[in-house]
């Protein structure tokens, strides 16, 4: 059995590679199932490294196999990138006007290219089936709301799968931490539009009018009063307008009113009573002589984290970085459509912490950017932790 040291230093000789790869991807970065360059780039690799390839899975999608008989555990990364203009003056800057790799997917299908060279080349890799999961548009969905994940999984992606596992690189984390949740990792998200309608009319006329401005006011109040009055205290919630639109001039009372939000949870029953109590308090908007008119996007799925193979991760971790890398991080309210591939097979998803200066670069910003020393050491995780899947699935 390839020690943890051994293989971690077989992937620091890879980071050269790594960095190259990543940088290839990030100055021609593609939108969500636009990943026809990336998607050709790693179908070129795995088969360089021997490794049958299926491309087209989930429209844009690349899976490889590697191994057969025995369990199956998959690595998942995602590819595509972001409709941002990057700020960045690096030799890697992207290439594309307006578009740009904000959230790490060029470091993760780098690092998963650097799974498969480790693994492909181990002579004593457990039997089984390792299965590399390059994943187009996790940022996005298409005309039929579905995101990359779930045209994978329709494409039969996760079949026979036993266990799947990711990374996410995070730069607001130490350099070469890795923190990872048991159970709730990351939220439901829906997102709402609503249109509250009156009558409208002249300013110096209000009694004349149905002001839906002034049913806003208390519908504001009450759908903030969802999550203090409504939800158990005890359960994560949040309910969070981000836009609010109205009116033309300053004489003039509109006759509607256009508001947009997101609703987060972790707990399956408490998204649908969200979803209850929304619709709910907007009967308002009737009492006060208005109407409204509301409708939900259903977002991702929250991610659920099997404790099981969260343990393996940490196992990995410590016996390939020691103890200190690990952190105990809590659950976020942001939402990562992996979630779909959890529901499918026990899993986990980890962060790997990639600060790269004294500089805030956040994800989805301008001027995000990652410390490329830390792809080996993802690379030697995900790696190492599929491999005591494998035998631990044999048993």
């Amino acid at each position: 059995m390839t020690a943890p040291a051994d293989l971690l230093a077989q992937a620091q000789t890879l980071s050269p590679q790594l960095s190259a790869w990543r940088r290839d991807i990030h100055m021609h970065p593609e939108l969500s199932f636009q990943e026809h360059r990336t998607a050709n780039l790693v179908a070129s690799e795995l088969v360089a490294m021997g490794i049958e390839t299926q491309t087209g899975v989930g429209k844009t999608g690349v899976v490889g196999y590697l191994g057969d008989a025995g369990p199956v555990v998959a690595i998942r990364a995602d590819m595509d990138a972001l409709p941002i203009d990057e700020e960045n003056d690096v030799p890697y800057r992207s290439q594309t006007p307006g578009v740009m790799h904000a959230c790490g997917h060029d470091a993760h299908t780098a690092i998963l290219l650097g799974v498969a060279r480790l693994l492909s080349a181990m002579p004593d890799r457990p039997a089984g089936q390792v299965r590399f999961l390059f994943q187009p548009s996790e940022e996005d969905a298409d005309d039929e709301n579905k995101s990359g994940a779930t045209r994978m999984i329709e494409d039969k992606a996760l079949e026979g799968v036993d266990a799947v596992i990711a990374l996410h690189v995070a730069s607001d984390l130490p350099s070469k931490q890795i923190a990872i949740v048991d159970g709730y990792a990351s939220a439901n998200e829906d997102s709402f539009e609503i249109w509250l309608r009156g009558t409208g009319g002249h300013g110096a006329f209000p009694h004349q009018t149905v002001d839906p401005t002034f049913i806003l006011a208390q519908v504001l109040n009450a759908i903030h009063g969802i999550r203090a009055r409504r939800v158990n205290p005890t359960k994560a919630a949040a309910v969070s307008i981000g836009m609010i639109q109205a009116g033309a001039t300053t004489n003039v009372i509109p006759s509607q009113v256009y508001v947009a939000g997101t609703m987060r949870s972790f707990d399956d029953e408490v998204r649908q009573q969200l979803r209850d109590e929304l619709a709910r308090v907007l009967e308002i908007s009737r009492v006060l002589g208005g109407d409204f008119e509301l409708k939900l996007w259903p977002g991702y799925p929250s991610l659920y984290n099997d404790p099981d193979v969260a343990r393996m991760i940490r196992v990995s971790t410590r016996d390939l970085m020691g103890a200190h890398a690990l952190i105990d991080p809590e659950p976020i309210m942001g939402a990562e459509d992996f979630s779909y591939m959890t529901r499918k097979a026990p899993g986990a998803m980890f962060m790997l912490g990639a600060k790269m200066d004294n500089r805030d670069r956040p994800h989805h910003t301008p001027v995000f950017d990652i410390d490329e020393s830390v792809m080996p050491y993802g690379a030697a995780v995900l790696a190492d932790a599929a491999c005591r899947l494998l035998r631990q699935k044999a048993r």
